[in-house]
């Protein structure tokens, strides 16, 4: 298995220059990685830098907290798009997700699947602050909404990426979905036990000591 190609090569700290999404492409470029995952302002920074590979370019949108309105959810969605994103990664509502409002969760996850047409959609379900029923239930809503992934974490909340989540995660989805295990893999080891759990995604910010064994 070839887990480069697995990984979304992730910067996304508030203090990232324009000097580290720099360094982060020419990573991407260097180790054939997936994508590079990066905030919304430096979508349009990374697609330049990465034209003409085949690496796709990734942000996050109602990130970290998922609390912002479904609008500017989706407004985020089309000026990423706009922008270049090839892959969407949403918060969703976990707030809405706990108090059992899962009207207002299914049509967060539609406006930004609208939004965002043609393209990856991953919803964050942030599995830290959720029991297992929850975790079932925020699976459903993803899969009832089109996503095309449910990922862990964000990685900005206590708690990250767990075996158990993720087998959890894949056993509560439709078969053409898919799983990314996101938050505190930093080892070859973490990656392939998220790997042979389910997870078909891994998004790192240590994707050059994972694959380097290290």
């Amino acid at each position: 298995m070839d887990l480069a190609k697995l990984i979304d090569h992730t910067l996304l700290k508030s203090a990232a220059t324009r000097q580290d999404v720099c360094r982060l492409c020419q990573e991407a470029k260097q180790y054939g990685f997936c994508s590079v995952c990066v905030n919304p302002f430096w979508v349009s920074y990374a697609k330049q830098l990465l034209g003409g590979t085949p690496i796709k370019v990734c942000t996050v949108i109602g990130f970290p907290l998922g609390a912002n309105t479904s609008e500017v959810k989706a407004y985020e969605t089309t000026q990423a798009v706009q922008n270049g994103a090839d892959e969407i990664d949403m918060v969703i509502n976990i707030g809405a997700l706990r108090g059992q409002e899962y009207d207002i969760v299914l049509d967060d996850i539609r406006a930004v699947r609208q939004a965002c047409p043609g393209k990856i959609l991953k919803v964050i379900i942030e599995t830290s602050q959720l029991t297992d029923e929850e975790k079932i239930k925020a699976c459903q809503l993803a899969s009832q909404a089109q996503a095309d992934f449910v990922k862990t974490s964000t990685g900005f909340v206590g708690g990250g990426a767990t075996t158990a989540d993720v087998a959890l995660m894949r056993k509560s989805i439709t078969p053409r979905m898919q799983v990314k295990a996101s938050g505190g893999i930093r080892t070859r080891k973490d990656a392939d036990a998220m790997a042979a759990a389910g997870a078909s995604r891994i998004g790192a910010s240590s994707s050059i000591a994972i694959v380097e064994g290290k």
